[in-house]
């Protein structure tokens, strides 16, 4: 921090406390501008935290800069709200004392965003096994989904919490968070029904709508479109350019999954949701009674059916209020006015409720799990309240703590460093808080007594009885009690507070209705008996035996802030206090008046005079002379004795006077920030001579010992060098020899050299059969790699085939086995694509299906078929199903083949279409071999033996062909190579057919053996 100081004048002072004088607001303002023009956005008052909003992103809280304040002392680095945490972190690791952070400001002053920077920095850098991770996702995450149901656009901050909350972290010996827990106090329950211009309701009704799948909306009967829900469009802004409503809703959604949030949890969740937008959107209206009836039963429909509530049991709670007399229950019919304030009581009860139930579910979620015993907590609260009375009370209370505490610690210290404590003169505001809070005589109990007595009370009787009773006191004043003068500026319906930052006066108006919290109780029956678990568990049936009235919201809140004033006083305090530049939330404008309101009623004057009533500057012995020995010969370049009395030697040298410092048992205190700046002003001129003065003789031995440096370094390189060259030579002539010492580095940069070359040399497809040449010693390795690499590029083709084509080159594979190299015509054949079928399964005749309706149809194609009895060609159909081959003519099969009792295929080795089906002899149709003259030749003899499963049963024959053509039948099939297709008969009686084909001709003979045949 000291190094800083140099640049006072133009980026201020990192701590007020150095301020001088430290009693000027108007140095104090300058200060602050200085550093916010120069994005300096933290200052400190001690170990207070004061945080401008800069309005934009900063280069500031990067996880290199966590690590950078990470066990850093406190006043080591510049201000950041980084070294408010690590410095509570420590302190409670270091003293196993409870820690808690303070963040306060108004709204729009950035209290959410350095609460989420203080988590983060915990997550990134406490010590963490991946059971905690869980505990840390779940704490980050848990903001995400309190900010949607607890945040609203308000004028002046887009996502402005709207309730308090206090954060503990719980973590185990080793300083690793283990668990935590939300308190969270007065959510702005009105918000719900009621929002003012240029305002919007909580996101969570916006991010439903914008990010919900249609089929979501359905189920909960809601429209996309904002502006048709009467809760949602009072403000006039539905869309907000800032606020990105979307994606915040899937950050929602992936938090629910990280908490532990059921199917059914969120069905009913999003059903209490939507109740509350279809609420808003009933319409009473009067009967001839003037009684208020719901016409258009819509809403109140799906409001039953999402609550899981009786349809008419809530129709008559909206409508009518259940009086108890005696021992009897009077409904009373409402007008439309009264029905429309239950329809908004049971609106903000179930949101309430709901919200409770919520912040109690993620505290389910971050309870200690993983066995360790919680040693210590550290608590960060971002202190909200919801209108001016509740802020100003607010901040009195804190102002007060603030005080106390400060000046408790400052006794504390000057008591462990044996300094006489001086008694602080500071404005006690007990008083005010008394005046507010005090049982019976306060004005909230006054509030309080005029909600619940009988009789018509009204904001002026309000007033009349404020007047009664704390009229005489010095810090209330109203119209009627001011005098002639004061009174002008105070209207019939004001009161006026004067708290310690100021004036402050307050309309009456409003008072009575904002503190009634009260929902009739039909409304109460009703939602106890929900089906939706989480509005049961919200409204018990317990409340219905409770006669007692509710509590009003002023007490509420009185009661939530005793009950965090307790907790934060168990524990050790760290402040930060937030401060809004502007009101336009303009980056680098800086509203001085609006900032120095602020700065009164945040008290941070008060708190500077406090801090500065002692000294200005305090550091360890050993800090202080470590940076500043070399402004004294006694202690320059190295004290060698105690820290304490090194330090009273240099002060001596240097003149402070008595009265300037006191000497601690640990530490030096300086009273005053000019002797501090003379100190710094000194060690900076000094440094500089230090460096200029024997500057010759420095350069001089320098750069002797520099090329001595130079010198060695290269005669050590020269050396290796030679070494490197004479062994790698050496491996050179030995390479062919057996591996040894001599040429096991050149072997192995061959390798390398031959592997690396090989890198960019290997084969991109199969096709490719490049191989780059390998040195003799890897001969044997590179085979290996190409057949590796082979077999990888074949692997990597094939799984890349489309089924249809892989089933084609199967196919392509069987035809290969069976014909390569041993029948005419197959080369032609390769490029030729086999199709799945020829003929279509609509092509059979129907009777024919029918009879084989049991097997599937695999492939057809058309034959010429010759019989038996004069070999005549018939035009035939072949058909293959999964069992068996059927020659068929028109509607009738003629002939059967099982594949299983199928002998054998022929055909011969010419390029003709001719293939013989051998059957059994003993077959039961005593039918003998089917002679068949197909088209497609290749693809029909495959696709047969593919599905019989006989590829071995293939054969193919030169010359002539043996079949059978009945019973001790047989005939001779001759191939010879002829002219002309033609069919004759031989002079020898022979059948003799001539065909001539594509490429090689063939002459095909039938011979039969008398009296089998007769040629015509």
């Amino acid at each position: 921090m000291e190094g800083a100081l140099i640049a006072r004048d133009k980026v201020g002072i990192q701590d007020f406390v150095l301020l001088d004088p430290h009693t000027s607001e108007s140095a104090f303002m300058d200060n602050l501008r200085k550093r916010y023009q120069e994005d300096l956005i933290y200052t400190y008052i001690g170990t207070l935290l004061v945080s401008v909003n800069p309005y934009k992103e900063l280069d500031i809280y990067t996880e290199k800069q966590m690590k950078l304040y990470r066990g850093v002392n406190f006043f080591e680095l510049p201000p950041h709200v980084y070294a408010i945490a690590d410095n509570a972190y420590r302190v409670m690791c270091a003293e196993c004392n409870n820690q808690f952070i303070l963040i306060s400001g108004e709204s729009g002053a950035g209290k959410t965003e350095a609460s989420k920077k203080i988590l983060q920095y915990f997550a990134v850098t406490c010590p963490t096994t991946e059971q905690l991770q869980i505990v840390r996702d779940r704490l980050l995450l848990s903001n995400p989904v309190l900010e949607a149901f607890g945040n609203a656009k308000t004028l002046r901050n887009d996502n402005s919490s709207r309730f308090g909350k206090y954060m503990d972290i719980q973590f185990d010996f080793k300083g690793c968070a283990v668990g935590g827990h939300i308190l969270s106090y007065l959510i702005e329950k009105s918000r719900v029904v009621h929002q003012n211009c240029g305002e919007r309701n909580f996101h969570v009704f916006y991010q439903l709508l914008e990010g919900g799948d249609e089929e979501l909306l359905k189920s909960l009967g809601l429209e996309r479109n904002p502006r048709k829900y009467m809760y949602l469009i009072q403000g006039k802004c539905a869309k907000v350019s800032s606020v990105n409503d979307r994606n915040d809703w899937r950050i929602v959604c992936k938090a629910f999954t990280i908490i532990d949030f059921t199917e059914k949890d969120l069905e009913n969740l999003y059903g209490i949701i939507a109740s509350v937008l279809h609420l808003g959107n009933i319409r009473f209206e009067e009967d001839s009674n003037g009684h208020s009836i719901i016409r258009n039963g819509t809403q109140i429909k799906w409001i039953s059916k999402l609550l899981g509530v009786h349809l008419s049991l809530l129709q008559e709670a909206l409508t009518n209020r259940k009086i108890e007399a005696r021992s009897e229950e009077v409904l009373t019919p409402l007008n439309t006015d009264l029905a429309g304030c239950a329809r908004d009581a049971m609106a903000k009860a179930i949101y309430g409720r709901t919200f409770t139930w919520l912040v109690n579910k993620i505290n389910t979620s971050l309870a200690n799990k993983v066995g360790s015993h919680s040693r210590t907590y550290l608590g960060i609260t971002d202190v909200f309240t919801k209108n001016l009375f509740c802020i100003n009370y607010c901040n009195e209370k804190l102002q007060q703590l603030l005080i106390e505490m400060t000046l408790k610690a400052e006794q504390e210290e000057y008591e462990q460093e044996g300094i006489e404590w001086e008694p602080v003169p500071y404005f006690n505001n007990k008083i005010i808080c008394e005046l507010v809070e005090q049982k019976h005589k306060g004005i909230i109990s006054i509030l309080d007594e005029e909600c619940l007595r009988p009789g018509e009370a009204t904001d002026l009787s309000f007033l009349e009885k404020l007047e009664e009773k704390v009229g005489d006191h010095a810090h209330f004043l109203t119209r009627k009690l001011a005098d002639q003068k004061t009174r002008k500026s105070i209207d019939w319906v004001d009161f006026r507070l004067l708290h310690y930052a100021g004036e402050v006066t307050y309309c009456a108006v409003g008072f009575l209705e904002k503190n009634n919290d009260l929902l009739y109780r039909n409304l109460k029956e009703v939602l106890c008996n929900s089906k939706n678990n989480i509005i049961r568990e919200c409204f018990l049936s317990v409340e219905l035996d409770n006669r007692r009235r509710p509590e009003t919201v002023a007490t509420q809140f009185k009661n939530s802030l005793t009950s965090l004033i307790e907790i934060l006083m168990s524990k050790e305090p760290s402040y930060v206090r937030c401060v809004k530049p502007n009101e336009d939330k303009e980056p680098g404008k800086f509203n001085e008046l609006l900032i120095r309101h602020q700065v009164k009623y945040l008290g941070l004057m008060e708190h500077l005079r406090v801090r500065r009533a002692g000294f200005a500057y305090r550091r360890k012995y050993e800090m202080f002379l470590q940076r500043y020995k070399s402004l004294c010969p006694e202690t320059w370049p190295q004290w060698h004795g105690p820290a304490a009395e090194g330090v009273e030697r240099l002060i001596k040298y240097i003149g402070y006077r008595p009265e300037d410092y006191k000497l601690g048992r640990t530490k030096i205190f300086i009273r005053f920030p000019r002797t501090l700046f003379a100190t710094e002003d000194a060690f900076e001129s000094k440094k500089y001579l230090l460096g200029t003065v024997p500057i010759y003789y420095f350069s001089i031995k320098l750069e002797a010992c520099w090329r001595g440096v130079m010198a060695r370094r290269a005669a050590k390189r020269r050396t290796w060098a030679v070494q490197t060259l004479r062994k790698y030579v050496k491996g050179f002539i030995t390479r062919k020899d057996s591996v040894g010492s001599e040429n096991v580095d050149f072997i192995r940069l061959a390798q390398y050299t031959y592997l690396m070359k090989l890198r960019n040399h290997v084969p991109k497809n199969v096709l490719d059969q490049s191989w780059l040449k390998p040195p003799s010693i890897m001969e044997e390795t590179s085979e290996m790699l190409r057949k590796i690499c082979l077999r990888s590029l074949v692997r990597k083709y094939c799984q890349g085939l489309p089924a249809e084509r892989k089933a084609q080159l199967q196919q392509k594979v069987v035809t290969s086995a069976i014909f390569k190299g041993k029948k005419d015509g197959y080369p032609q054949s390769i490029n030729q694509t086999f199709v799945e079928t020829r003929l279509s399964e609509y092509t059979i005749n129907s009777k024919v299906l029918q009879l084989i309706q049991s097997e599937m149809v695999k492939y057809v194609t058309q034959v010429v078929k010759y019989d038996r009895n004069g070999f005549k060609p018939r035009e035939r159909q072949l058909v293959f199903t999964t069992v068996a081959a059927y020659v068929v003519e028109m509607a009738k099969i003629k002939q059967r083949i099982e594949y299983a009792t199928l002998k054998g295929i022929s055909l011969s080795n010419l390029n003709d279409r001719i293939l013989v089906i051998h059957i059994p002899q003993d077959n039961k149709d005593k039918k003998g071999d089917v002679i068949l003259q197909c088209e497609h030749i290749f693809e029909t003899v495959t696709k047969l033996c593919m599905l019989s499963n006989r590829q071995s049963a293939i054969r193919i024959v030169q010359g002539s062909l043996q079949f059978s053509i009945g019973p001790g039948k047989e005939g001779t099939m001759v191939f010879t190579v002829g002219q002309e297709p033609q069919v004759f008969r031989a002079k020898n009686g022979q059948l003799t057919v001539v065909r001539t084909c594509v490429g090689t001709r063939a002459l095909l003979c039938l011979v039969l053996t008398p009296p089998w045949g007769c040629i015509k």
